[in-house]
């Protein structure tokens, strides 16, 4: 399933018509927003490096918030509401458009992400309690999913706010030390998985500044479109991906005592990468655990995937 784009061309106000239910009115809960990447920062012994990743694709477990948080600001400094299609996510810049499908039953909607996080576990992205209810995983409190950036769509947005939105240091909020090169375990910071995806040179949109404005306050709509998914969907904690074989020759030596590993290759771009995985792994909070077994182990860039 390639990533698709579901909100056409930006030359009109064809998105602001999907998107919104509020007709291009400003909306009072996004007036304080800005545009926000980041610089890279910490949380605990993990490091995370913001960046505008337009071709993002990638799987991993969901998770929610609700109630917790409702009406507090996020990190962007929107504010948070659970009944809205909104998600936090790590390194993704804020706010962006994203689809994500929940893979086991196959229900896909668009998100607002607009907040950082989560840090907790094997997530890749936390959604609002109203996603999570559309996605149908509210009760079950994880899922499986797929996570796609519109990039067409998030880079109109992005270039509307840069251009109209409150201005911010792009390090806003976000605490800094030094550069952690020596922490580094994988040869760069992106961790392949999922399906490759091409990345795009996307000229921003540039259109009037009333299209602009009502790109800024942009919302979907509680929309749920039914994708085709597969039956496997195995959950697995990637240590890292190489360029070099040896290297991951050499980390599937120092996990191998933490259960069955494997090395998979794939190729992005054209360069071939090869992956170095545990598992499958049964269950979300077995994953958790061997997730933080690996990242003792020393390959803090460890993640957990659905494949």
């Amino acid at each position: 399933m390639n990533r698709q784009s579901f909100f056409g061309i930006f030359a009109s106000l064809a998105l602001c018509a999907l998107l919104t239910a509020c007709g291009g009115r400003p909306s009072t809960e996004t007036g304080e927003g800005y545009y926000k990447v980041g610089q890279p920062y910490q949380v605990g012994n993990k490091w995370y490096y913001p960046r505008e990743d337009y071709s993002y694709d990638e799987t991993g477990i969901a998770s929610w918030y609700g109630d917790d948080f409702h009406n507090h600001k996020t990190a962007n400094g929107e504010i948070y509401n659970k009944n809205e299609l909104t998600a936090a996510h790590k390194t993704l810049p804020l706010p962006c458009l994203a689809r994500v499908t929940n893979l086991d039953n196959g229900r896909s909607i668009v998100v607002r992400v607009n907040d950082r996080g989560p840090f907790s576990g094997s997530r890749i992205i936390d959604l609002s309690q109203r996603s999570s209810q559309l996605l149908g995983f509210e009760n079950q409190g994880t899922a499986k999913v797929r996570v796609q950036v519109l990039a067409d769509e998030s880079k109109a947005i992005a270039d509307a706010m840069r251009r109209y939105g409150k201005p911010v240091s792009v390090a806003s909020a976000e605490p800094v030390n030094v550069t952690p090169a020596s922490t580094m375990i994988s040869e760069s910071p992106l961790i392949i998985s999922g399906t490759p995806v091409e990345t795009e040179t996307i000229t921003p949109t540039r259109t009037t500044e009333e299209t602009h404005r009502e790109l800024m306050e942009t919302r979907p709509l509680p929309t749920v479109v039914q994708l085709p998914v597969t039956n496997r969907n195995r959950i697995f904690v990637q240590a890292g991906a190489f360029t070099v074989p040896e290297n991951a020759t050499k980390t599937q030596d120092g996990i191998r005592h933490l259960g069955p590993t494997s090395i998979s290759t794939i190729i992005i771009n054209g360069v071939k990468f090869y992956r170095v995985r545990v598992g499958p792994i049964a269950t979300v909070p077995q994953a958790d655990t061997l997730l933080f077994k690996v990242r003792q182990a020393g390959f803090r860039n460890a993640r957990t995937i659905v494949d």
